[in-house]
């Protein structure tokens, strides 16, 4: 049976995961409506700007839809914007920030700054086999706080903090600052196949 994986596609990188997916050899289709989110066995949420995305979430009805079909354990990627709305709390955002809170894990947005302060660097990925990933870093958020259930899979050096959590995971639901669908490693969208494939 092929693998049926849906990108949450209202903005952001919707089109890289897209191929990222379709080179792992599922399925890949768009999800815009509670219809779509039902179809599908798993789920990408992409990097892009979190308060529009989570902005089109509940104008397209998907708020209460994508938070019982996480808690049913839905495996769910999320990358950068993706990573702020899986959160339980999220620091520095709007009163009115969508939280999907499928990882107990405390998010602070734009962390690392603005657009301009964009970088890329090698990161080990306890959960990857392989060399370090490429992390590309774009007005990304960072994790500052995680509950006991939660997977530290990454973490950077920081002027803050030797040990800044760059990349999570608790259950089914896996979270990075960073962009891998911008590079050519398929390897965190494997781990998402992987999940999916558990289920079937």
């Amino acid at each position: 049976m092929t693998a049926r994986i849906g990108v949450l596609a209202l903005q952001g990188d919707v089109r890289e995961h897209l191929r990222m997916l379709e080179d792992c050899g599922v399925q890949a289709t768009k999800v815009r409506t509670p219809a779509d989110l039902a179809a599908v066995s798993g789920l990408v949420i992409p990097g892009g700007e979190s308060t529009t995305i989570g902005m089109l979430i509940r104008r397209n009805d998907l708020e209460e839809p994508l938070r019982a079909a996480l808690r049913g354990g839905l495996p769910v990627l999320g990358t950068c914007a993706g990573m702020i709305l899986l959160a339980r709390e999220v620091l520095d955002g709007r009163p009115d920030q969508v939280s999907l809170a499928a990882i107990d894990m405390t998010v602070r947005r734009n962390a690392f700054g603005r657009q301009v302060d964009s970088f890329e660097t090698a990161v080990p990925v306890s959960a990857l086999a392989g060399p370090p990933v490429t992390a590309v870093f774009i007005r990304a958020p960072w994790v500052e706080r995680v509950g006991p259930d939660v997977e530290v899979l990454a973490t950077v050096e920081t002027q803050d903090d030797p040990d800044t959590i760059v990349a999570v995971r608790q259950g089914k639901a896996v979270a990075t600052s960073f962009h891998p669908e911008m590079t050519d490693d398929r390897r965190f969208h494997t781990l998402l196949v992987s999940m999916v494939l558990e289920d079937v």
